[in-house]
């Protein structure tokens, strides 16, 4: 095969295994807001049911590293490619058990139990899905046009977003409101496993990434984590607190402000699902955009640029949702998604150029994910205590422009990237340095 032929072939299969995992990831999100705190936690009150739901949903998070660990290990050693099929299978099957499992009246503590650990499953299965399908097209991509083939890639959260809230809005508005809450909200857990056939049949096809051959035949990493923790971890530590402005801004936008709007507010869920799902029309615009612009404007110019706009945009989200205007709701939410795209686009090809091939996937795969847990876990269940603490959600907006300005202190300390040849990234300028990629704005 060619190596255009491999660049198209390697692109879709991220995208289309993207999509999936990421559907498999979202649909617990939405179900969370919607149902979840009635099915498993019936007996906690309206607060203390949501609050355990989003609990449980920040379970999987804490979980992503334990899987960027887990198959970025393998994916070092053995290569990308077997390892983007064992993520996509255990997303996959744990996401349907969870459409067949009991709730609280007839299993009683034992369904929120075996909840969590799905929840886990699904957290390590996506924690090595990103990593390996960012590697993937990255690894095949010609240096000056990683960023926009990275965009492939990106879409797929968008797409799996897409997918999941569509399905959700489709079965509320075709159900009534019992026949939803009590086997309806089955139907997007059990879909995954088509899903997950479709992307299983794309990825088999895939050959291995040319950077990992030879790597390969030159001698893998014996314990990628180990050389990642020793001579990577300031880029870890500051590389995720540069992307977890991304992280809080769309759980809030999604999840948070979806169960807000729709138990504090009033609103109708369908309402805020079309608003959501007409806002993810305009981040994938924006994805596109801003990760080819990354390739001319540079990875850290661009992400800087989209983080003084998420900073920004949390000051006014929930003001202008608590009009209980539609228009300004919408205004809100879709606003939100344009600028998540700005954030998100030039990820695919900023992590990996900051680690060397040896260690990429688990370096790549820990940062993304360690940006998961700090700013997905814990920023439903901040924002859930900052509303009922001062009955208003505006505090939540202040939290987030604070996570703005600490991503923008991360962005300062980290290399500008793009244009890296990836067969040499990561290597030092100097060993006593301690990382291959050193800390701070390059020399000029």
């Amino acid at each position: 095969m060619g190596a255009t032929g491999q660049m198209r072939r390697a692109a879709a299969a991220a995208l289309i295994g993207t999509a999936i995992e990421f559907y498999d990831f979202f649909i617990y999100g939405t179900a969370a807001a919607l149902v979840f705190g009635e099915v498993f936690f019936p007996e906690l009150g309206t607060v203390g049911a949501l609050l355990a739901a989003f609990s449980v949903y920040a379970v999987a998070f804490l979980a992503r590293p334990l899987g960027a660990v887990l198959f970025g290990h393998f994916g070092d050693r053995l290569g990308r490619k077997t390892t983007l099929v064992v993520s996509l299978l255990l997303m996959g099957l744990s996401t349907a058990a969870v459409g067949v499992l009991p709730g609280f009246e007839v299993w009683g503590w034992w369904a929120p139990a075996v909840l969590v650990v799905l929840r886990v499953c699904q957290g390590v299965g996506l924690g090595g899905e990103w990593g390996g399908a960012a590697l993937l097209v990255a690894e095949n991509a010609p240096a000056g046009r990683r960023g926009h083939y990275g965009a492939y890639l990106q879409l797929g959260p968008t797409t799996g977003f897409v997918l999941a809230n569509g399905v959700f809005l489709a079965l509320q508005l075709g159900l009534d409101e019992g026949a939803f809450r009590s086997w309806g909200w089955r139907v997007p857990f059990l879909a995954s496993l088509a899903l997950v056939a479709v992307g299983l049949f794309v990825r088999l096809r895939l050959e291995e990434t040319p950077l990992f051959r030879g790597e390969a035949r030159s001698g893998a990493e014996r314990a990628p984590v180990v050389e990642v923790l020793r001579g990577h971890w300031r880029t870890v530590l500051v590389g995720c607190g540069a992307i977890t402005v991304g992280y809080a801004l769309f759980y809030l936008t999604t999840t948070y402000a979806l169960a807000y709007a729709t138990t504090g507010l009033g609103v109708p869920s369908t309402v805020v699902l079309s608003m959501l799902l007409a806002g993810a029309a305009g981040k994938a615009v924006t994805v596109w955009l801003s990760a080819r612009r990354s390739d001319g404007w540079g990875r850290r110019r661009t992400l800087q640029g989209a983080t003084v706009l998420a900073a920004v945009w949390g000051l006014v989200l929930f003001p202008l949702l608590e009009t209980e205007r539609r228009g300004l709701m919408f205004v809100a939410l879709a606003g939100a998604m344009v600028v998540l795209g700005c954030l998100l686009g030039p990820l695919a090809a900023f992590l990996p150029e900051l680690f060397p091939t040896r260690v990429r996937y688990t370096g790549a795969a820990l940062t993304y994910n360690l940006g998961g847990v700090v700013g997905g876990a814990t920023t439903p269940l901040i924002a859930t205590r900052l509303t009922e603490a001062y009955g208003t959600a505006e505090p939540v907006g202040w939290y987030l422009a604070a996570w703005g300005a600490v991503a923008l202190i991360c962005l300062r300390m980290l290399p500008e990237t793009s244009g890296t040849d990836l067969a040499v990234a990561g290597v030092p300028r100097s060993r006593k340095a301690g990382t291959d990629f050193p800390i701070g704005p390059p020399a000029v």
